[in-house]
């Protein structure tokens, strides 16, 4: 399933819509890491609101997809981790250290201004 990425002046918004497979999410990296230069972004928000799991293959994932984008210019915040989620990932020894999150893309979207 391809992510939709949008374009809100000089942040790029990408809303996760369901579960991803690992080569969905290897796609999104190669797409945002594109986009990133393509618009002179300097701000990248990842809704992750519909999401009800995340495992390690996505947790790095999101990790590595911020620290490539901080390398090509752009501030990642990833927005709308359920609860339920974060203490899941918690218990499992999860984590994104160096990743700014939000409550919401309303929240993320003013840590990157």
């Amino acid at each position: 399933m391809k992510v939709p990425i949008l374009k809100q002046g000089n942040i790029l918004i990408a809303t996760i819509q369901s579960a991803l497979t690992d080569q969905d999410l290897i796609s999104l990296k190669d797409n945002l890491s594109h986009q990133v230069i393509q618009h002179r972004s300097h701000g990248v928000v990842i809704d992750i609101t519909e999401l009800d799991v995340m495992d390690s293959f996505s947790t790095r994932t999101l990790r590595n997809i911020a620290s490539i984008l901080k390398l090509r210019g752009a501030d990642t915040v990833i927005v709308g981790m359920q609860p339920d989620v974060a203490f899941a990932m918690v218990q499992l020894g999860l984590t994104l250290p160096n990743v700014k999150t939000a409550r919401d893309l309303e929240e993320g979207l003013t840590l990157l201004k």
